[in-house]
């Protein structure tokens, strides 16, 4: 009996799993794989891709990108990450005003389906609004099962929610069986600290990262897995960012508990002195953190020992006129309007992952299917 064709066949390369690697070919149908044989074994093809030496990666995924009206739309996104090697993208998205989160998951989807060249899912971000919770059994049904709540932003109209409202975001969250996502910084403290330094002209660019200490970082990660706890809700930390942040997290896991997180090439790679280069460019939530800190060195191994499930790029570019009068005040415009945080890091995030985690720190090559494929799967 003749092989039925498939529509592609990937032969001669190493393929990389989550595991292994292995001297084998990948044949792909109907955009699925549905075999990892060796060569000689695959059943004929449309199509062959000859990979011999090099390795064969399963599509990667960026599981932490932010797409809408203040950044990039579906279009541009999604051919940055095709064109730099990652083949799905899970954005965090918004509700618009008046709009049931079903509602805006049917908007949304057909949105991304006539724009995006790649594959998608969503997150959505739950703003303080308990009316809000009334749609979540039903974006569930309609796909959606992870939900980010932010901990910080007190600025940002209804963005920061209160202890109150996450329980109850969580309890609901977690009887749909689905996650959610944390921005874990103490959204008060940070507040004081940023109104004190502008009282004080403590303004410039360099003047940021302290009002963001390491420490209210760990408090609001404390805070969410406690509430984790008592609703029995999963907890997904994004962008971890410290040693001390990550201690937490490692204990609560050693406990048994739901708990992951995430990191981002630039708390990996980048410092504080980036403020002095680049000023509000610079600015991003959580800050970068100091380069004669703990933070960097303590996130690789976490990735490495798989105490850090996954990494992501959290790409979030902005308009440059919005950062620009950072270089004069990091924290207000002259209208008194919050200087954006966020940068562009979509096209930076397959390549570093390589060059500095496989190609200079030699982490092998199941890492990165790991912290990029099958962990971001899941």
């Amino acid at each position: 009996m003749t092989a039925r064709a498939v529509d592609l066949v990937v032969k001669g390369g190493r393929v990389v799993t989550a595991s292994d690697v292995v001297e084998a070919g990948v044949a792909i149908h109907g955009g699925r794989i549905v075999a990892l044989a060796p060569d000689e074994w695959l059943p004929p093809a449309d199509r062959v891709i000859d990979a011999t030496g090099k390795l064969v990666f399963p599509g990667l995924i960026d599981c932490h990108l932010h797409v809408g009206p203040e950044y990039d739309d579906w279009k541009v996104a999604a051919e940055a990450a095709a064109r730099t090697g990652l083949t799905s993208v899970v954005p965090f998205v918004n509700y618009t005003a008046g709009e049931t989160l079903p509602q805006a998951t049917r908007r949304l989807r057909e949105q991304a389906e006539s724009e995006s060249v790649v594959d998608f899912g969503f997150h959505f971000i739950l703003e303080h609004e308990p009316a809000i919770l009334d749609g979540l059994a039903e974006a569930v049904r309609l796909g959606v099962r992870s939900f980010k709540m932010f901990m910080t932003y007190k600025k940002r109209g209804k963005r920061m929610v209160s202890d109150e409202f996450l329980c109850k975001a969580m309890e609901k969250i977690a009887a749909l069986d689905s996650v959610c996502q944390i921005h874990a910084e103490n959204g008060d403290i940070l507040c004081y600290l940023e109104d004190k330094a502008i009282a004080e002209g403590r303004t410039a660019p360099t003047d940021f990262p302290p009002t963001c200490p390491d420490w209210t970082e760990e408090e609001a990660i404390n805070r969410a897995i406690l509430i984790g706890r008592l609703t029995g809700c999963p907890v997904y930390v994004v962008h971890l960012s410290t040693r001390l942040g990550l201690e937490r997290i490692k204990r609560a896991q050693a406990e048994g508990q739901r708990v992951w997180c995430e990191t981002c090439p630039q708390y990996l790679l980048l410092t504080d002195k980036e403020m002095e280069r680049l000023g509000p460019f610079a600015k991003i939530g959580p800050p970068l953190r100091p380069a004669d800190g703990p933070d960097r060195a303590a996130l690789w191994e976490g990735s490495a020992q798989g105490f850090i499930a996954n990494l992501a790029s959290d790409h979030s570019p902005r308009v440059p006129a919005t950062k620009e009068p950072g270089r004069k005040n990091i924290f207000v415009d002259a209208q008194g309007k919050p200087i954006p945080f966020g940068a562009p890091s979509l096209e930076t995030l397959a390549p570093l992952a390589f060059s500095e985690g496989i190609a200079k720190r030699g982490l092998p090559a199941p890492w990165l299917a790991r912290v990029m494929a099958e962990n971001p799967a899941r």
